[in-house]
């Protein structure tokens, strides 16, 4: 595959065009094949893997750390292969809710991104991360299904921006942490943490782990263009929108409980209860995919032609679950959209939006 690295925001850190995600990664698949795809990931040339300390999802005390303990098992079996990989890897932000996680804490200090760190590199059987990322922020704003964002949330008495930021430098200083990044961020978030980096001598965010896909381009309001004149880069996740861009939930009910192709909003309920189970995503999804087989492209491969040719998107995250999935997803690389069917694709978001926002 010919897949030109990419220069992450301001940095010297260059990453694969396509990313390989692991949340899967000791769920819906056990260790053996997690080593099977990456190792395949690898010999494909995709060698950008992204994990973070609270996966495998859904998150659940059982499984917390277990999809970084597979990772570094495959370091600790394969010497030498640790160096061929680009790592990032996510710090959890509050875990309310979460008694397994710091206690369900609701703030996130400089003192637990450390220890966050220091963990998920023993887990990893490694010495350092390249990219380490802030899971999602401290402050209330409109996330994770909820669109609005609400002033009566706002709390002064959690960590700041400052904290986090000198949290991040006493790893990077250490030599523990190459570049740091944000996932699940506003434009206000990015305005934010670049102008406090610049006040203050602290590390500059290179990149924003955000969904991005053809269900929920909330990308495109506004975050897009702070990205793009703060210099940096978006890693797009969930790019088959839970696998409902990959017409395997066509012929189901609205919520997608009785796929007989199995999947996540099949095996879990606190999916089909989220932002992706929603009916109107899944009405969405249906016309897309009607869309690409209109055009001869399976939805799976304009979904992802969607991304990866897409300008606001540094890297494009894959979760799969096993071989063929993944070859299925390389696969798509290469291909490219006609301007009519990009027209079709604008027209069917002017009329239904972002329904997994």
């Amino acid at each position: 595959m010919d897949l030109k690295k990419i220069k992450l925001g301001r940095s010297d850190l260059t990453v694969n065009p396509i990313c390989l995600g692991t949340m899967t990664f000791g769920e819906q698949v056990d260790e053996p094949m997690a080593h099977q795809i990456m190792a395949r990931s690898l010999d494909c040339g995709v060698d950008f893997m992204d994990t973070a300390e609270m996966y495998a999802v859904p998150t659940r005390a059982e499984t917390y750390g277990a999809t970084e303990t597979i990772i570094g098992n495959y370091f600790a079996r394969n010497p030498g292969v640790r160096q061929r990989w680009t790592l990032a890897s996510k710090v959890a932000g509050p875990s309310r809710g979460m008694a397994w996680l710091r206690g369900g804490s609701d703030n996130l200090t400089a003192a637990d991104i450390v220890g966050a760190c220091e963990d998920s590199l023993r887990r990893l059987q490694t010495d350092v991360i390249d990219l380490y990322q802030i899971h999602w922020p401290v402050r209330h704003l409109p996330a994770f299904g909820n669109p609005y964002f609400d002033p009566a949330k706002v709390r002064t008495d959690l960590s700041s921006t400052r904290e986090q930021l000198e949290g991040l430098a006493r790893l990077v200083k250490a030599g523990k942490v190459r570049e740091i990044g944000l996932s699940n961020e506003s434009a206000y978030g990015v305005m934010d943490f670049t102008r406090v980096a610049a006040e203050h001598g602290l590390p500059r965010v290179v990149s924003v782990q955000n969904p991005y896909c053809l269900i929920n381009r909330s990308v495109d309001n506004g975050l897009d263009e702070a990205m793009y004149h703060e210099q940096v880069g978006l890693l797009a996740y969930s790019p088959l929108g839970f696998g409902q861009l990959t017409g395997k939930y066509d012929s189901s009910g609205h919520d997608g409980a009785d796929a007989p192709q199995g999947g996540r909003l099949q095996r879990y309920e606190s999916v089909r209860k989220g932002r992706w189970g929603r009916a109107e995503s899944l009405a969405a999804a249906r016309r897309y995919n009607a869309l690409a087989l209109q055009h001869g492209l399976s939805p799976t491969r304009m979904a992802l032609a969607f991304c990866y040719t897409n300008w606001r998107v540094a890297s494009t995250i894959l979760g799969v679950t096993n071989v063929a999935q993944l070859d299925e997803c390389l696969d798509a690389w290469g291909t490219t959209l006609s301007p009519e069917l990009l027209a079709q694709i604008d027209a069917v978001r002017w009329e239904i939006r972002d329904p997994s926002n």
